[in-house]
């Protein structure tokens, strides 16, 4: 199994896709003249003023649905793979792929609000949704969107589950083996995959809007506390900081582990963390009440810093503090490591790292903490990876409807939640790679080319600046005057707003 998803994800993780994620992050930089920079007080402003409906959630409800989705697993385990595996230097291309991703996320999640619907009463949209109206290309569409409900339903959601079984372990010990059809599993993560498929099982079936309110209490509180801690912990080692920039930024361009590794799973990690080009964040964005949909835009494109810039960055200093990192050497006819700081039994692929990290700065109770955080994390990134797939099946259902695609959709979730509490972690991020990698493709792809067709998220860009510049009371968005077309939700608000005023 592991060497089938290692071959499939050597296709999928070329260097054509890495070096592609970073081209168009590049590219939709300066075409936006390098947004996440000039408006980013504008981003922060717009945190906090959006209201909810009763179709649509908040721009701040918007943000922690995304933001459970971006900081999960990704920022424990996901930090310690890409230095575990590239090196120090990896950390660098991290903040590389989130400095430029900024803007991708900004492109696709105003995409996502342009061209979003009202299905059942609540506000649909995201890639498929964007693609078909935008591009034209109705079985470009279904193509991600079927990507999309095997990516989030099926294969990144073991992942997530994978971590919280693993840290749970690491702190309680294994405990009894038991001979089951999955293989003789430890009783501990039975347990722990039970109690995750309780909960999620709860949550899921209550809809978005208990989605919603859950992840907007738990998301900020715990991702706060998680970064105070890391704050205290750097704190202790201010002296150490010069050297630890240093160490990553050397390795940047001069890496231990080779350039193309650095590189590599910089962005590999980086683009699973804060999702950016992934094509997952816009189906939160697009469920937003907002009065343009640039807002939006900018609010996602914020959520890219706190996720790497914030939260993995707080992981990787940590772990370069303490010391608690190997790094692979995976070249040559001899694989071992490079730098072995730790036993080689501590598994790259899983919160290892993180959790003697912490242990080493805060004896008795660091481990215990980081197993606390990434159930969070990981539990409120499977609620957002559940609403995207039920978004993704909405879509389809305007064309073919299934009796209890819905219903089938959870039960394969909490399944596949359950195996992949329990499988290794490699086969787990091996599946969830594949994952990504399949949606990353067919999303910056699509969005590429809608720039070339029409530019819709540029012209929503200029016109929101534009109604900034002349302090206009209330924002408005009205497509047709700005020749975007197929977004029909604004067409009729703008029409409704024109007839009342």
């Amino acid at each position: 199994m592991q060497a089938f998803v290692n071959t499939i994800n050597s296709y999928i993780w070329s260097d054509a896709l890495i070096y592609f994620a970073l081209g168009a992050g590049l590219f939709f930089s300066i075409k936006t003249k390098f947004l996440q920079v000039r408006l980013f007080r504008e981003m922060v402003n717009l945190i906090f003023s959006g209201k909810s409906s009763a179709k649509g959630i908040s721009t701040f409800q918007a943000l922690t649905v995304s933001l459970s989705g971006r900081v999960g697993t990704g920022n424990i385990a996901g930090v310690a793979a890409a230095i575990g595996f590239g090196g120090p230097g990896a950390v660098f291309w991290m903040w590389i792929v989130a400095f430029l991703g900024a803007s991708t996320s900004f492109i696709e999640c105003t995409l996502g609000q342009i061209y979003k619907e009202e299905i059942d009463g609540q506000y649909r949209g995201g890639p498929a949704y964007y693609i078909e109206k935008a591009m034209g290309q109705k079985w470009y569409a279904w193509t991600f969107s079927i990507a999309a409900i095997l990516a989030v339903g099926l294969l990144l959601p073991g992942v997530q589950a994978n971590s919280i079984g693993n840290a749970v372990e690491l702190v309680l010990g294994g405990g009894e083996i038991i001979d089951t059809i999955m293989g003789p599993l430890s009783s501990t993560k039975i347990t722990s995959s039970i109690v995750v498929v309780t909960l999620l099982g709860f949550i899921i079936f209550g809809g978005v809007k208990r989605i919603a309110n859950f992840t907007q209490v738990i998301v900020p509180f715990m991702a706060f506390a998680y970064i105070i801690i890391a704050l205290a912990i750097i704190g202790l080692n201010l002296n150490r900081i010069p050297e630890i920039l240093n160490l990553i930024l050397s390795d940047a361009f001069t890496p231990m582990a080779g350039f193309g590794a650095a590189v590599g799973w910089g962005v590999k990690r980086g683009i699973y963390s804060n999702e950016a080009g992934q094509g997952t964040a816009p189906h939160a964005a697009a469920a937003a009440e907002v009065d343009h949909p640039a807002q939006q835009g900018l609010v996602q494109a914020f959520a890219v810093y706190i996720d790497t810039l914030f939260v993995c960055s707080a992981t990787a200093f940590m772990i370069l503090i303490t010391g608690a990192y190997n790094v692979h050497n995976d070249e040559g006819s001899s694989p071992g490591f490079i730098i072995q700081n730790l036993s080689a039994t501590a598994d790259a692929n899983s919160p290892a790292f993180t959790q003697y990290a912490l242990e080493t700065s805060l004896p008795g109770m660091g481990a215990t903490f980081v197993a606390i955080a990434l159930f969070f994390f990981a539990f409120t990134t499977i609620l957002a990876y559940y609403y995207q797939a039920e978004t993704n099946i909405a879509y389809i259902r305007r064309t073919i409807k299934i009796p209890g695609d819905i219903f089938l959709l959870k039960i394969a979730l909490l399944i596949a939640v359950f195996y992949g509490a329990n499988k290794t972690a490699s086969v787990a991020w091996g599946l969830g790679d594949i994952g990504v990698g399949l949606m990353a493709w067919l999303n910056i792809m699509s969005i590429v080319i809608i720039f070339f067709i029409s530019k819709p998220a540029i012209k929503a860009l200029k016109d929101y600046e534009t109604q900034k510049q002349l302090n206009v009371e209330k924002y408005s968005f009205d497509p047709a005057s700005l020749g975007i077309e197929n977004a029909e939700f604004w067409d009729k608000r703008s029409k409704e707003t024109k007839k009342t005023s």
